[in-house]
């Protein structure tokens, strides 16, 4: 911290170089304009206006002053940007922002005035309105405004009777502090809990506070830099935190995309280094298991009934659909012979419906619980001092996870019946279990091994494909755990790969429809041995799609692998692929602009689950419009993922084999092997501009000889972009407005440098219409016309990688 406060006394001597103006306070009828600061009296925190680029678009904003880059913590006018940076403070107290027509663009509105104000940055980072000769007056705060940032000594607060709240709410994007989707929030209902929200829907619980944190939070290590504060009253429920060490710089937030992170100063680097994030992985998402059901990411499938509870659909469960969640193998006899079964280390259930007493004990809490028929589980609410208070559930118990450390114990209600699996059991029956389990594998070994030798083409287990996870890229932390499927019943369902049950073939294989004998319609992926996708990709496909739930990504249901036949079983989509419609002259007339709109939002949720919101984060590498396919509503679900890539960290990748589909790839994969989330960018931009025109991107246009990217930028500079709009589509003025903004997505995706080219999380703000749309660069593969080698929109490659790798899928 002492380098940190050095760099701050040399951030002071800039009052000595032209530049920004400091000041100390501001006064009635005084202002700050912009390139004048307010600067704390320890230096840490400064206040003025700043912009992003556009003189045009200028934000009041508290930063930490002498770090850099610059690290907004608080945004005053977030959603109304001004053409002239001017902060006027007024004699009745309040501060006022003027737009550029002498509107007013904001006010802190004080509700309370006082006598001889003034305005103050304190060593918090807190703005204030106070009296001069009684400072401990406070008349407005920007503490009761929080933006993204929450510091230490600003609190969240929600009203317990009129259900208000203040929350942390993340940034549009990285460019844009105006309010984004996501919100930071402590949620009243029952017990209060702390929950982040997507407009308005339930994403993520941090959980109930336990007395010492929420209780899905498993760091301990925060205990020894943080004071946490959960205070409850009659009126009012609020949070926040001090820092135990002044000398430790931290700040929380949550992010663009909806996570909550915390970060620190380090004092060696003077960066900000990430302390704790989260969701931490799949199980943080609300209810992925449904009710009655237990998440741990430690286990494969991570998601298990409680005991007593069996699945509502043991096929869906199997299948890895755990929507439905679990209900009770036993009903409840609702007397005193139930009992609870415990669970420890547990974030609490979704408190949402529950009820709390903060005088009871653990022991009058479970006579409490069992003379209502209709609670199911409890827990101490307070666990400090070996536990106080009384936490009940009823009904159906919600969003439960088991923690790596922390958490804590939670009791479940269970028939008496149930109970007995655990025990009572005594010596004689033990030892006649044990010797019956052992004649039953000698038995099962027996059977297995005459098994084996007379059907040599019959299923070989999970176990082949456990054998092969080293063998992939950062697959050897997944487990995988999907039905297997022997190869006599795929050929059985396929009328042994019949032609007239072939619905298509890619470069990895032909696809057949198949039905198995319980009716369920299925879509077999049958991998040539000369494809290019070896056990390697095969296995890689298995793992990733295996770990991915999203209703915009297509389901697999099973594999088979016998001698050299890799099979892949998914859900079978009655519609095909996109491109079965979006380029057939008779059948693109099906596709309305409607239902055109729909699919393009339904592959950007899939593009942003993969690249921000799956536990793994995924580059699909290989997206195109065959790879799009479409269920029976013509809802849009991303398939083939043999070529995608996992990454942690990392921003990117680099690769020597440079593979894909010409028309798709990005530029920099091809020339160089570079690939990143903007390479699925790109990808997802030809797709708009094919959707919007039923034209391939690899045709070409008049006599300019331009592909489709190319056509669109000449149309776009001509100001003539509605030209681009399929004919199919009728009278493109009545679609003008929705179309032009995909148009003009769909370049901004295509642009040459990746960096240019928007994340998924901010197409689909531009999407639904809540940002503005930046004027897009030219186009990667443009042809320009001064006569360069790039005069023709062929790909080429500059790094001597050969274009035989392009394979044309």
């Amino acid at each position: 911290m002492e380098s940190f406060k050095a760099l701050v006394l040399c951030s002071l001597l800039l009052h000595f170089i032209p530049g920004f103006n400091t000041l100390d306070t501001i006064a009635p009828g005084q202002s700050l304009k912009d390139k004048e600061t307010l600067v704390s009296a320890d230096g840490s925190f400064e206040v003025g206006f700043f912009n992003f680029g556009d003189p045009n678009r200028q934000y009041l904003g508290i930063w930490y002053r002498g770090i850099s880059p610059r690290t907004v913590v608080w945004v005053a006018n977030r959603d109304a940007p001004v053409g002239k940076g001017v902060l006027n403070f007024t004699d009745e107290g309040n501060l006022v922002i003027f737009d550029g027509s002498g509107a007013i663009g904001w006010s802190s509105n004080a509700s309370t005035t006082a006598k001889k104000p003034i305005v103050q940055l304190l060593e918090t980072g807190n703005l204030v309105v106070k009296e001069e000769s009684n400072p401990e007056n406070l008349v407005w705060q920007s503490f009761d405004l929080p933006g993204d940032t929450l510091l230490p000594g600003m609190r969240i607060r929600s009203n317990m009777v009129s259900g208000g709240f203040t929350s942390l709410t993340s940034w549009r994007d990285t460019q844009d502090p105006g309010r984004g989707l996501y919100s930071y929030h402590i949620d009243t209902h029952g017990f209060p809990q702390m929950v982040i929200t997507k407009g308005g829907a339930l994403l993520y619980r941090v959980g109930s506070w336990n007395g010492n944190i929420f209780s899905g939070i498993s760091s301990e290590t925060l205990y020894k830099y943080f004071n946490f504060s959960f205070v409850i009253t009659e009126q009012e429920v609020s949070y926040g935190y001090e820092l135990l060490n002044q000398s430790f710089v931290s700040r929380y937030m949550i992010t663009i995309t909806g996570q909550i992170q915390r970060f620190f100063l380090s004092d060696l680097t003077h960066n900000w280094q990430l302390f704790y994030s989260g969701p931490a992985d799949g199980c943080d998402n609300y209810a992925i298991c449904g009710v009655n059901s237990n998440c741990d990411a430690n286990n494969s499938p991570s998601c298990e009934c409680f005991q007593g509870f069996i699945p509502t659909s043991q096929e869906n469960w199997n299948s890895h659909n755990w929507s439905e969640g679990c209900v009770r193998r036993v009903n409840l006899d609702c007397g005193n012979s139930d009992g609870f079964l415990k669970y420890q280390g547990m974030k609490l259930p979704d408190t949402s419906t529950s009820w709390f007493d903060k005088s009871m004990n653990l022991v009058e809490c479970e006579k409490f619980c069992k003379k209502n028929c209709s609670c199911t589980a409890y827990a101490n609410l307070d666990i400090r001092k070996g536990g106080s208070g009384c936490l009940l559930w009823f009904n159906n118990i919600v969003d439960v996870r088991k923690l790596t450390s922390g958490g804590q114990d939670l009791y479940i209600r269970v028939a008496a019946s149930e109970l007995g699996h655990n025990k009572g059991l005594n010596k004689r029956m033990l030892a006649g279990i044990l010797v019956g389990c052992i004649v039953f594998i000698l038995v099962m070994i027996i059977l297995g091994v005459t098994i084996l030798r007379r059907k040599k083409r019959e299923n070989p287990g999970r176990n082949q494909i456990v054998s092969w996870k080293n063998h992939t890229d950062n697959t050897e932390k997944n487990q995988i755990d999907i039905p297997i499927f022997g190869f006599s019943t795929i050929a059985n369902a396929t009328s042994n790969f019949s032609v007239s049950n072939k619905l298509g073939e890619g470069g990895f294989g032909p696809v057949y429809k198949g039905t198995l004998t319980n009716g369920q319609d299925i879509a077999v992926k049958r991998l040539c041995n000369n494809s290019g996708q070896g056990p390697k990709e095969f296995i890689n496909e298995v793992v990733l799609i295996a770990n991915l739930q999203h209703r915009n990504l297509v389901k697999l249901l099973g594999c088979c692998i016998q001698d050299d036949e890799r099979i892949l079983i998914y859900e079978f989509l009655i519609n095909r692929s996109l491109d079965y419609f979006i380029f057939d002259e008779s059948r693109k007339s099906l596709l309305h602009w409607a239902r055109r709109f729909q699919i393009i939002c339904g592959i950007a949720r899939g593009l942003l689950y993969l690249h921000e919101d799956s536990r793994l984060r995924i580059i699909h590498r290989d997206l195109k419009t065959s790879n799009i396919l479409l269920d029976e509503n013509m809802n849009p679900k991303i398939s083939d993922f043999g070529l995608a890539r996992t990454f942690g960290d990392e921003a990117e990748g680099k690769t020597k084999r440079v593979v894909g589909t010409y028309g798709y790839i990005s530029p920099e994969f091809a020339a160089r092997g570079n690939f990143s989330v903007k390479s699925d960018v790109f990808s997802f931009g030809v797709i708009i501009l094919e959707i919007v025109s039923g034209k391939k991107n690899t045709e070409y246009f008049d006599h300019h000889d331009h592909d489709l990217l190319g056509h669109a930028w000449r149309l776009w500079c001509e100001e003539r972009p509605l030209k681009l709009i399929d004919e199919s589509l009728g009278e493109p003025i009545t679609l003008a407005e929705d179309v032009l903004r995909c148009i003009q997505i769909g370049l901004l995706c295509v642009q040459d440098r990746p960096e240019y080219r928007p994340d998924m999380s901010v197409v689909i703000l531009m999407l639904n219409g809540e940002k503005p749309l930046p004027r897009p660069r030219e186009p990667a593969f443009y042809p320009h016309q001064s006569g360069s080698s790039s005069g023709n929109s062929k790909l080429q490659s500059t790094n001597e990688i050969s274009t035989s790798l392009l394979d044309a899928r």
